[in-house]
């Protein structure tokens, strides 16, 4: 199949991708949003829902593994569109479940799809930012989170109308069923050329430099994602004393700097160059927060926080280009690699910034973030590309 590579059916190739990174967020907020309906709907305890919530997290990691050889095997570009069609399809289960037992079977399904849609629609952004010639996966990462922006504002709406839970992801199936046919439509033939090759053999064999210390780094990244998620609003609150309106500012100052740092991203990638980027991102985030703990005044968290998000903001995209770039015959067994543990990292981060608050206090458990930020600053050089041969075979998506 002949390689496309002028600027137009890039173009098309990036707005479909991005595509893809809308859908994904969407779906993830919609879904979070309608959480507490699913819970009261099938009347759960905590325990019971946590139950369901870990089964989701289980087939999100499956799905993750899976994808990694199947993208490897078969190309982004052919299991990108079917996968997103069925994560619409599989929001929609959840709602339909009469117990728990049915409930953790659809949230295996819907996270085995939507852990599958992450890998594929990663490494088809892997593949369209190495065709495009200068670092563009912070701008798909932002997508993904004006996307969960807006699936939380329409399950919110929704939820606000008193509108069910079935009939919202019914709603948002629609859309991503939508948003899957304009991808499609966008789609291009291939976008390819010369490939650098670092296995020995050139055919995807022998061990992948460095991505396992890129999983590292992703781990460090979203045990910060997860603390800011669960526990700032906590801190703020019970902590610094806040009041419960106050409080939220801190999440969403720490999602503002997300997204606004995924924005410009790109420019500071090509600007600065991985490294030094990731430098400055684990810094800032380390300073921001970590003063805020040290000045102990709500709107100090607030801004902390804040800094925590653009601070953390461009960490994740750059391990996730460099993963996919290191063996390019296997970027998605790489990315399903590095994608599983910065997963794990945001599962397990709020459950060991509640343990170590259980021994000290919440202000020095939240200093486990800043720590891991350092240690991301510090050891950001394993993102320098490393040399490879090149070799003219097609990188598809």
């Amino acid at each position: 199949m002949t390689s496309i590579d002028d600027r137009a059916a890039l173009r098309r190739a990036r707005v479909s991708t991005s595509l893809l990174f809308l859908l994904f967020g969407t779906a993830l907020g919609t879904w979070t949003a309608r959480i507490p309906a699913i819970k009261q709907d099938l009347s759960l305890s905590d325990g019971q829902l946590s139950v369901g919530l870990l089964v989701f997290a289980a087939g999100a990691i499956t799905g993750m593994q899976a994808m990694g050889r199947v993208v490897d095997r078969w190309g982004s570009r052919r299991v990108t569109v079917p996968v997103a069609f069925a994560e619409g399809a599989a929001l929609v289960l959840p709602a339909l479940a009469g117990d728990l037992a049915l409930l953790a079977g659809a949230l295996f399904l819907f996270g085995t799809v939507h852990g599958s849609l992450n890998i594929a629609m990663n490494a088809s952004a892997v593949a369209v930012e190495r065709a495009w010639g200068r670092p563009i996966m912070s701008s798909f990462h932002a997508v993904y989170s004006l996307g969960g922006f807006l699936g939380a504002a329409i399950g919110g709406l929704f939820a606000y109308g008193g509108v069910a839970p079935d009939v919202t992801f019914l709603a948002v199936g629609v859309l991503a069923a939508a948003l899957a046919a304009w991808s499609a439509a966008w789609r291009v033939p291939r976008v390819g050329g010369p490939v650098p090759v670092t296995s020995a053999a050139g055919a995807g064999t022998g061990p992948m430099p460095g991505v396992l210390f890129l999983g590292v780094l992703a781990y460090c990244c979203l045990v910060g994602e997860g603390a800011a998620a669960d526990w700032s609003t906590v801190y703020l609150r019970e902590s610094l004393g806040s009041s419960p309106g106050f409080a939220a500012a801190a999440y969403a100052a720490f999602s503002i700097g997300m997204t606004g740092g995924r924005l410009v991203g790109d420019r500071l990638a090509a600007a600065l160059g991985p490294v030094r980027l990731v430098q400055g991102c684990g810094l800032l985030a380390a300073a921001g927060l970590g003063t805020a703990l040290l000045v102990s005044n709500p709107v100090a968290g607030v801004a902390g926080f804040g800094c925590l998000g653009a601070g953390l903001s461009c960490i994740a995209p750059q391990v996730f280009s460099a993963a996919g770039n290191r063996d390019p015959a296997r970027a998605g067994r790489a990315l399903a690699r590095v994608a599983s543990m910065g997963y794990a990292g945001f599962l397990t981060g709020p459950v060991l910034i509640g343990g170590v608050a259980e021994a000290t206090s919440l202000p020095v458990a939240l200093g486990v973030p800043v720590v891991l930020a350092l240690f991301v600053a510090g050891t950001a050089s394993a993102l320098r590309p490393i040399p490879a041969p090149m070799i003219s075979r097609p990188a598809g998506t």
